[in-house]
């Protein structure tokens, strides 16, 4: 295990060294009282570990946490200071322990041993034939090779993992964050809170061995997803990519529809989420609507009805999607249905807009019901 100590005193870089050496097991390659020296060399020689004092003049530790994580995720950093008073903000960079000097041999053997199972659980971290998938059409799920249940704690906790997915790869700024969900919140209240909410993402993520890292950059966070796969991004990149609908391609056409299982984090109250939520929506319409002319143009009946049914559960105002219903009871003769579609479609233009159907399609129906 490939160590770096960092501490202003030097006293104290001597007895960590000592402490470290009796323990056994690693390599110090570096010792430094000077922080910017000690993230040059973080950046050159990829440590596996860190011990880093908190109180230092010109940087903190804790801003060389986050800027070092921002340049190597998977170091590992424990802090070591003679104050109590930064255990959360400590957690909040995501800090495998925190120490308390003067050290004690038995807590820091306590750490070391941490630190060995960190190690030894890496190189299965992503194990899986292929990356886990996050589901975000209807509601946040993981899947691997089974759905993946996470027990939030807190509400705002399972927020802010959904607004830094909405915005993923892009950094969000604490005041942002705090303006949005602690909003009537004392500020340093709200903070407190909002590490307690970023240290509840990272432990569950790390629990169930998910390879998203919450990045602490520029006084905000970023979400790096790169190593897993979201149904979203997927299902927009396969659109794009489809082939034009032909009897060759409908199976393929059919599959994308599925994939879109409800609108996107369509189970939460998020109003941030309203605009995506409704651009996603508009190209599932176009999308649906399609597939379910062609079914009805190829004479798969059945299979159009079922579709016509589904988008129009979805879009009950639009008057073509009636239209088309009773275009296919008409090809099957079922005028009992026909009459039942445009008598509901009236109702709903009648109470929701004070309207009535438009000419042509009233047009139309008079003229087919006529036997």
């Amino acid at each position: 295990m490939k160590v770096m100590l960092v501490d202003d005193e030097a006293l104290a870089l001597l007895a960590l060294e000592k402490h470290l050496l009796r323990i056994g097991g690693m390599d110090i390659i570096g010792k430094y009282q000077n922080p910017e020296a000690a993230l040059h060399a973080a950046m050159e020689l990829r440590p596996d570990v860190i011990f880093l004092d908190i109180d230092m003049p010109v940087m903190s530790g804790i801003e060389l946490a986050e800027r070092l994580y921002a340049c190597h995720a998977a170091m590992n950093i424990v802090f070591v200071t003679a104050y109590d008073t930064h255990a959360i903000k400590a957690f909040e960079v995501n800090a495998v322990d925190y120490l308390l000097k003067p050290l004690h041999p038995e807590r820091l053997q306590t750490t070391i041993t941490r630190l060995q199972l960190c190690q030894d659980r890496a190189p299965y971290m992503h194990k899986a034939d292929s990356p886990p998938l996050l589901r975000c059409f209807s509601f946040l799920q993981f899947e691997r090779e089974q759905p993946i249940h996470f027990a939030w704690r807190t509400t705002k906790a399972q927020e802010l993992f959904a607004y830094l997915i909405h915005w993923r790869q892009k950094t969000i700024k604490k005041d942002t964050l705090l303006e949005m969900l602690w909003p009537d919140t004392d500020p340093k209240k709200g903070l407190t809170q909002l590490y307690s909410a970023i240290y509840q993402i990272r432990k569950l993520l790390e629990s169930h061995e998910i390879p998203i890292e919450v990045h602490s950059i520029d006084k905000g966070y970023m979400l790096d997803v790169q190593q897993v796969r979201l149904d979203v991004d997927e299902w927009q990149k396969s659109l794009q990519d489809m082939p034009p609908l032909s009897l060759d391609t409908l199976a393929h056409h059919k599959e994308l529809l599925e994939l879109y299982r409800g609108d996107y984090l369509e189970d939460y109250d998020y109003i941030w989420a309203e605009s995506e939520r409704e651009r996603l929506r508009a190209i599932w319409f176009q999308h649906a609507v399609r597939v379910a002319n062609f079914m009805a143009e190829s004479e798969f009946y059945a299979e159009a009805l079922t579709l016509n049914y589904r988008i129009q559960q979805a879009f009950p105002d639009v008057e073509d999607i009636y239209w088309s219903l009773m275009k296919i009871y008409q090809a099957q003769g079922d005028y009992a249905a026909i009459k039942k579609q445009y008598t509901i479609l009236c109702e709903i233009l009648s109470e929701e807009f004070g309207t009535v159907p438009e000419p042509h399609i009233t047009a139309w129906y008079e003229q087919c019901m006529v036997r």
